[in-house]
């Protein structure tokens, strides 16, 4: 189980972007769109390459490795040649602070 873990402070977060965060050994990339912010193990389902720098569109990010595409809200994989979901996380805004954890194991 990991505690929460700041990312970013929201003023230095805008939407359209990307950070990357170490939940005690699980990397987890966190995506700020225009209504609040979301979290993906930053692992690609088709063989694990990260998902940090990949296209975001909408509310898909794209795979740089082989152009599978994720849901940045559910972590559903939306095409090939990913099948298997990312794993979510849950986030919040404290004190203005834009927080993660790995609940998996809660």
């Amino acid at each position: 189980m990991s505690g929460w873990i700041d990312v970013a402070p929201v003023d230095q977060f805008p939407p359209g972007t990307q950070r990357e965060v170490d939940a005690d050994g699980t990397s987890i990339v966190v995506f700020a769109l225009d209504d609040g912010y979301f979290a993906l193990e930053n692992a690609c389902s088709h063989d694990g390459g990260t998902l940090t720098g990949g296209c975001v569109q909408g509310e898909r990010v794209i795979c740089p490795r082989h152009g599978a595409q994720f849901s940045i809200r559910t972590g559903e994989a939306l095409s090939a040649p990913a099948f298997e979901p990312a794993a979510v996380f849950p986030v919040e805004v404290q004190a203005g602070m834009v927080r993660v954890r790995d609940d998996r194991w809660d």
